[in-house]
């Protein structure tokens, strides 16, 4: 049976003061079927290499940025590898049709608590809400959308013991991944996917 290959597209400024994605970045990059990519290391001028890019793209089934949730966006150099990257022609369009069918998902970390991600909480929109633009991208460009897989209050998160908790659902989303055996009916309108992991390992100390 054919598993899924994952490209992973890393973006933070600033990994060695890192607690939480640096960790999940270094898991991923020991998987045979996952491509872990350092964007800043590897562009630090941001001179993106288009080709290199798209051609990573055409290889890989499943596609995952992982970063730190920064002012309700990413990292800057995440969006300048779309805008280069996912060029007319080749992900949208009516001969851009590279993506079609791929999954796509985003891993973030957030400072505040998850309280903090609703209507009447402080930010007043939920974490999938605010990341529509990616999911819009999604849509325009062919992939599966999935559910962030979001940690929050990350700064505590080595303090509370909960980046034990959530390295494991990091692990077993990854293998789920991997295998094709990840119900996509069943997390499409969740906020966030670990809903649907934490109700398959028992990982209480990841709720808020």
């Amino acid at each position: 049976m054919n598993k899924n290959k994952i490209l992973l597209l890393f973006a933070h400024p600033s990994p060695h003061r890192s607690e939480v994605n640096l960790p999940l970045f270094n898991y991923a990059k020991s998987l045979d079927y996952v491509t872990a990519v350092d964007l800043y290391a590897e562009y630090p001028t941001y001179n993106i290499d288009i080709d290199k890019e798209q051609s990573r793209l055409n290889q890989h089934d499943v596609i995952i940025f992982q970063f730190p949730f920064y002012w309700y966006s990413s990292p800057s150099i995440l969006k300048e590898w779309q805008d280069l990257v996912l060029e007319y022609g080749y992900a949208y369009g009516s001969k851009g049709t590279a993506l079609h069918g791929k999954k796509f998902i985003c891993a973030i970390s957030a400072g505040g608590k998850e309280q903090a991600y609703h209507a009447d909480g402080f930010n007043h929109f939920t974490v999938r809400e605010l990341l529509q633009p990616f999911e819009q991208t999604a849509n325009l460009t062919g992939m599966h959308y999935l559910p962030p897989f979001a940690l929050f209050s990350s700064r505590s998160a080595s303090l509370t013991n909960k980046l034990g908790s959530h390295l494991e659902q990091w692990q077993q989303l990854l293998e789920l991944l991997n295998t094709g055996n990840l119900n996509i009916t069943s997390v499409n309108n969740l906020i966030t996917i670990n809903q649907h992991l934490s109700t398959t390992i028992n990982s209480s100390s990841v709720e808020e």
